[in-house]
C-alpha cells in the first residue's frame, strides 16, 4: 500500500511568552523558523514590554505563521501563558521562552514520538545548558530522565524543562497554569498532570536553556523559595495520600 503523501500532520502551537526580551528574540524565533517540521504556528505573547521587543518581532512580520499579541496589562508569567494558550489553534502545545532556543529537529522528533505513543498526552526531553556568563555548554541531565508515573521522581528532583514539553491541547481544557505563581508554575502544573498522566521522555537533548544574569529564578531567588514553600504547604494535606511530600 502506498503511503498517503497528503496525510495531514498535526498543527503545533508554540507559546513564546516575553517581557523586555529584545536582546534574545532573534535567536529564539529563528530557531522556530528553522524547524524541519513546518506545520506550526508561533504565538508570541508580549507582557507589556517597555524595550524594543515589539520592534524585534516586527522584523518577522512577513511570516504569517508568527502571531503577535500584547497584553492589555502586565500580569504574572503563568497568567500570560494561559492567555497565550487561548490564542492557539494547534492540537499540540509547546513552550519556548524568549531567551532559549531549539535544535532544528525538535518538533519533528517530538511529533513522531507522540504519534507512535498515542496513549500518552505529555512528553519532554533533555536539554543543553548554555551558561552565557562562563560561555560553556553542558548537558542538563546525564542520568536517564523519568518515564511513566513520575510524580515522586519530580518531587525528589525536578527534571522536566518546560521548553522541551509537548502537550496535547485537550489537556488544557481541565488544567491551567496557576496564575498566582511567577516562577514555579510549570513545576506546579507538571506535578498535577503527573498524578493522572503517564509522562514519557527522550534522553536526547532538543533545546538550549540560556543561563544569564537576568534569569528570573536568579534575579528573584527569594520569591522562588517563597512560592515553593507555599506550594508544599497547600499541597501536603491534599496529596499526601498519593505522594510523599
Amino acid at each position: 500500500m502506498k503511503k498517503n503523501k497528503n496525510k495531514k500532520v498535526p498543527l503545533v502551537s508554540i507559546i513564546l511568552n516575553c517581557y523586555n526580551s529584545a536582546k534574545f528574540l532573534k535567536k529564539s524565533i529563528n530557531s522556530v523558523i528553522s524547524q524541519k517540521y513546518k506545520n506550526w504556528e508561533l504565538i508570541i505573547f508580549d507582557n507589556c514590554s517597555t524595550d524594543n521587543t515589539k520592534l524585534e518581532i516586527s522584523k518577522f512580520s512577513k511570516n504569517t505563521k508568527i502571531k503577535y499579541f500584547k497584553s492589555k496589562k502586565f500580569c504574572s508569567l503563568y497568567n500570560a501563558r494561559n492567555l497565550a494558550i487561548k490564542k492557539s489553534k494547534g492540537s499540540l502545545i509547546t513552550f519556548l521562552d524568549a531567551d532559549d532556543w531549539w535544535l532544528k529537529n525538535k518538533l519533528t522528533k517530538q511529533v513522531q514520538f507522540i504519534q507512535k505513543n498515542k496513549h500518552f498526552n505529555v512528553i519532554y526531553s533533555n536539554i543543553f545548558i548554555f551558561d552565557e556568563i562562563k560561555n560553556k555548554t553542558s548537558l542538563f541531565s546525564k542520568e536517564k530522565l523519568y518515564n511513566g508515573n513520575i510524580t515522586q521522581s519530580l518531587l525528589n528532583n525536578f527534571k522536566m524543562p518546560i521548553l522541551t514539553t509537548m502537550i496535547k491541547k485537550k489537556i488544557f481544557v481541565k488544567n491551567k497554569f496557576n496564575e498566582k505563581y511567577n516562577i514555579i508554575g510549570d513545576f506546579d502544573l507538571f506535578l498535577r498532570l503527573s498524578l493522572n498522566e503517564k509522562i514519557l521522555s527522550t534522553q536526547k537533548p532538543l533545546a538550549y536553556y540560556r543561563v544569564h544574569e537576568k534569569n528570573m529564578t536568579r534575579k528573584k531567588i527569594n520569591l522562588n523559595i517563597d512560592e515553593l514553600e507555599h506550594w508544599f504547604k497547600i499541597n501536603k494535606k491534599k496529596k499526601c495520600s498519593k505522594i510523599a511530600i
